[in-house]
């Protein structure tokens, strides 16, 4: 495994639901967002979500009626994802986001790529790679958000340690030390059993990726780019023309 999916296979995925809080509530924050981007009722289409997660855009987009393909490469996220879903339009598949060619359905109408899935791939040729795979097995006419923390705006000092989430029986921080292209990423989780404390840590990384480069490889790669938002998170939606 590389240290993305070590990452996640060792320590977050466990705690990955806990650490975003109320489920319902981020479905909903995700097709609010889905909807801000342009995408509407689905009526039947086919959609894919790239590294989906315990599945908040997987049951936002079956809810607006879209047919899904759930991929990431996290088993337990999966599974999360499974008991989540109920009987939605949800088809689980347990696979590496940069295979992604061969699990597109047929005639699919959208292709998302939400949270930080984009920055967890090892380089900036795998996002290439990963941009022109969708631009060869996408029909015309389909479309593809991603979201993403560019991660463009570096902090310093104590301001790289940022508090995630914490309740009376666990505290998480992560701490963020910055390299050109890339940021390391230790999560630090203090967990609580009676009156011990035990520290639980692991540390990724994570590429910067800034909303010119993605939007300009997205245009390189053959798409037509209608909204490029900037932010800390940005946004970026596109048709297959």
């Amino acid at each position: 495994m590389n240290d993305v999916e070590t990452h996640y296979e060792t320590l977050l995925a466990s705690r990955y639901v806990w650490m975003h809080g109320d489920f319902e509530a981020r479905t909903r924050d995700e097709s609010a967002l889905l909807q801000a981007l342009g995408v509407g009722a689905g009526h039947g289409a086919t959609a894919i979500d790239l590294g989906c997660g315990p599945g908040y855009q997987s049951i936002a987009l079956a809810r607006l009626g879209y047919r899904v393909t759930a991929l990431d490469s996290s088993a337990r996220l999966l599974e999360d994802l499974r008991r989540a879903s109920g009987t939605l339009p949800i088809a689980i598949v347990h696979g590496d986001l940069r295979d992604c060619a061969r699990h597109v359905p047929l005639a699919c109408g959208i292709a998302v790529c939400m949270g930080d899935t984009l920055t967890h791939l090892p380089s900036r040729e795998t996002v290439r790679s990963l941009f022109r795979d969708l631009a060869a097995v996408l029909a015309p006419g389909a479309r593809t958000v991603f979201t993403w923390r560019t991660l463009e705006t570096e902090l310093g000092g104590e301001e790289r340690f940022i508090p995630v989430r914490a309740d009376t029986a666990r505290i998480m921080t992560c701490f963020l030390e910055y390299a050109p292209d890339c940021v390391r990423v230790h999560d630090l989780i203090h967990e609580r059993d009676g009156a011990t404390w035990t520290l639980h840590k692991s540390s990724y990384t994570k590429l910067r990726l800034p909303l010119a480069w993605v939007a300009a490889e997205m245009s390189a790669a053959g798409f037509e780019v209608e909204t490029a938002r900037p932010g800390a998170v940005a946004a970026l939606a596109a048709r297959r023309p």
